[in-house]
């Protein structure tokens, strides 16, 4: 059986955990994809799922321009699981009667178990199940042919099901942590009700993917820019497995990189992986750029703009290139699905997005299908480092967005002195994989400081550490007084330049984790 054989269809009415649902299902070894929740019946059809689940929403099922389901999800003779907004949208499609509740319900909460069926089949009549509820709304009456499974004090039908058909809905949200018992809860609908195997594994994928990447490139040659984080790393190693010598990696030394960096690429993928790289040095070029840039866009926009001048160059170089590699992942595919409309631009990323178009290359994206922590155990099942695959992000446009103020030679061996302090000092305390990030800031604020018996009057470093599930929030990490004590010393001591560190104890948002 191909993995795809076996597929959970989401749809996504614009909750802010719709992608903790297809996590949650891809983590129980069900493989899921995340669609419109418009999605007409020709393309349910032609998805051919072997369950359907309704996301939460923002939104009221009452509301005017509400988003809706195709009827055709309730007549596709699949098993359907409706999440909060998806429980109401059922019931509201199928004649029943939803209304604004007695009183909202946002937090903790507790479900008795009515009937021991579908997402409750694991559970005993009765049975109290503590979960986390998200609603201004509630089902008033169930849809003819519904029966309640499970309710609270203040949610009569907090969970519902069909007298014999395998529909259900819940109220609450089984896909965060804080329904202990949820993933139970999303086993049973899937492995009970849908009827799949679980055979979703990052092994299975491999061995597909590879053969995938033969088919699509044949004779010709894929160029990869390298840049030393998790998903290039990793795209690089599985497209070198299915191609071998095909695949030309790039690497740009853009003089904004931390101490190290380039000799760990070199020594990875030429040593370890044996792969084709070539190494460029184009530090003084991209130092020229920024010279007297001070604006974090426009540092953004020189950096990105030139990378691709340097990219391209590079690969006009390399015979017979058709391809170019690009480590998209899921949630980039599916940022298209959202039902909340545009986003304001935070922060412009520099990428090699506008290389295709411009050379005539076609992608090779073989991590399109998979969320970061599915890209991580697929590192480690081609064999990749662990200090690899658990490298903390790094932005793209590198130091020069930790150097405020104008970037230049000097100030840059400043930071990556205090970088290499942070860096090792968290590690030494073992937090290095209990942080999303950790890292020192170089600030263009001077300040009057005494050093023996001399004054100074040198910048401060700020040291940022944050803790996150996936970098969309963050919130500023309880390091120990000890530890911040320590890493203040030593970069004082061992960094000319700084004479004063700050904390930063900012969450996310409403600052960013980057300072630009």
């Amino acid at each position: 059986m191909a993995l795809h054989d076996e597929r959970v269809l989401i749809l996504d009415f614009g909750s802010q955990y719709t992608q903790l649902i297809a996590r949650r299902v891809r983590e129980l070894g069900v493989y899921c994809e995340i669609h419109r929740p418009d999605l007409d019946a020709a393309a349910i059809k032609a998805f051919a799922p072997k369950g359907i689940i309704l996301s939460g929403s923002p939104h009221s099922v009452e509301q005017a321009g509400s988003p809706r389901c195709d009827p055709f999800v309730f007549e596709a003779n699949v098993p359907v699981l409706g999440i909060c907004y998806g429980l109401q949208l059922l019931a509201k499609l199928l004649g029943g009667r939803v209304d604004k509740g007695a009183r909202r319900e946002y937090g903790p909460a507790e479900v008795e178990v009515l009937v021991p069926r579908g997402p409750f089949a694991a559970f005993s009549k009765h049975e109290q199940l503590k979960v986390w509820m998200s609603h201004g709304d509630r089902v008033e009456q169930l849809p003819v042919g519904f029966v309640p499974i499970g309710r609270t004090d203040n949610a009569p039908f907090a969970a519902a099901a069909h007298e014999s058909k395998p529909i259900y809905g819940l109220q609450f949200h089984p896909e965060v942590v804080h329904s202990l018992r949820g993933r139970e809860m999303l086993q049973s609908f899937l492995f009970n009700d849908c009827k799949l195997s679980g055979a979703w594994t990052m092994k299975g994928f491999a061995q597909e993917t590879e053969a995938k990447i033969r088919a699509q490139v044949g004779q010709g040659t894929v160029i990869c820019g390298l840049s030393g984080g998790v998903d290039s790393s990793v795209a690089a190693v599985l497209i070198h497995r299915a191609i071998g010598d095909k695949l030309q990696c790039i690497f740009v030394d853009n003089g904004l990189l931390r101490t190290g960096e380039r000799e760990q690429v070199e020594a990875m993928f030429k040593g370890r992986f044996h792969m084709r790289l070539e190494v460029i040095d184009a530090r003084e070029r991209f130092l020229r750029k920024l010279a007297g840039v001070t604006d974090p866009e426009a540092k953004r926009k020189a950096i990105g703009y030139e990378f691709i001048a340097v990219f391209e160059e590079a690969a006009r170089r390399v015979e017979d290139a058709q391809f170019l590699a690009q480590g998209t992942l899921y949630p980039d595919v599916i940022e298209s699905v959202s039902t909340k409309g545009p986003s304001v631009t935070i922060k412009s990323h520099h990428n090699v997005g506008g290389l295709p178009e411009k050379m005539k290359l076609k992608l090779v994206e073989p991590l399109r299908e998979l969320f970061k922590d599915e890209v991580r155990a697929l590192g480690r099942e081609l064999g990749m480092p662990d200090d690899v695959i658990g490298r903390q992000p790094f932005p793209g446009p590198g130091l020069a967005i930790r150097c405020l103020g104008e970037v230049t030679a000097a100030r840059l061996e400043v930071l990556r002195g205090a970088d290499v302090v942070v860096r090792e000092e968290i590690k030494a305390a073992g937090l290095e994989r209990e942080l999303w990030q950790s890292f020192a800031v170089l600030l263009p604020v001077r300040s009057v400081g005494v050093m023996g018996d001399e004054r100074t009057y040198e910048e401060c470093c700020a040291i940022r550490a944050v803790t996150s599930v996936d970098g969309m929030t963050a919130d500023w990490a309880r390091l120990p007084h000890e530890l911040l004590a320590k890493m203040s010393s030593r970069i004082i001591n061992e960094v000319r330049g700084i004479n004063r560190v700050v904390y930063d104890i900012s969450s996310k948002p409403p600052a960013t984790i980057e300072w630009e």
